[in-house]
């Protein structure tokens, strides 16, 4: 995919997607506008749903470490309130049978929908990030440390920084000096299960491993 990369993402983020994703046709919204608009959903909800599928609409992702993967292809329907807090819409189709759903909340924030909604980025930017960040980490790591359940809690991040591109929510990213450390606590808070949180520990790295080419300065959250 070289064409038609989404604006609003770091060069490595932009990187990946030129080398790993591929993009499928997918159905305008704007063709289902009126089929929305008579079934009650506001017209601002169905312009948030179409500014998503024109610029999202279609990518498939490798798959992600956690969730399964992550949804597959990216896409936006099935509107739904949620009184009194606003609308949120699906963003594709699980890859495997998870219990929840990947939704965009009302603020943009791309997360789960399980038991109850779990943000795990500030928007689908982040989790594009995240996506990429990995796929980086796990080629130039020296070591791939995976932490479960309560131990993540006790992994010290003093000295560490968060990674901003990934617009950490209930998932999150932290640089230290030779390591990233990748955070997930979406199933965890989603499905009330506390075993559930993940770590991710990348160590051995370089400035490049570390950042991949990508400066504080690029960098717009």
């Amino acid at each position: 995919m070289k064409r038609d990369l989404p604006d609003g993402l770091t060069r490595r983020a932009r990187s990946f997607l030129g080398a790993h994703a591929v993009r499928l046709d997918a159905r305008p919204i704007r063709e289902e506008r009126q089929w929305y608009l008579d079934r009650g959903v506001p017209a601002a909800v169905v312009d948030r749903m179409t500014a998503f599928h024109e610029r999202w609409g279609g990518l498939v992702l490798p798959p992600a470490p956690m969730y399964d993967g992550g949804p597959l292809p990216l896409s936006a329907h099935s509107p739904e309130e949620r009184a009194p807090d606003g609308w949120w819409f699906e963003v594709g189709s699980q890859r495997t049978a998870v219990p929840y759903s990947f939704m965009i909340g009302p603020a943009g924030e791309f997360g789960l929908d399980g038991e109850r909604w779990a943000p795990l980025h500030a928007g689908v930017e982040g989790w594009v990030e995240s996506v990429a960040l990995h796929h980086h980490a796990s080629l130039e790591a020296k070591r791939i440390t995976r932490v479960v359940g309560e131990d993540v809690e006790r992994i010290d991040l003093d000295g560490y920084e968060p990674v901003r591109e990934v617009r950490g929510l209930a998932d999150a990213w932290w640089r230290g000096t030779d390591t990233l450390v990748a955070v997930y606590r979406g199933e965890a808070d989603c499905l009330d299960f506390p075993r559930g949180r993940t770590a991710w520990m990348y160590s051995g790295l370089d400035w490049w491993g570390l950042r991949g080419g990508v400066d504080d300065d690029e960098v717009v959250v």
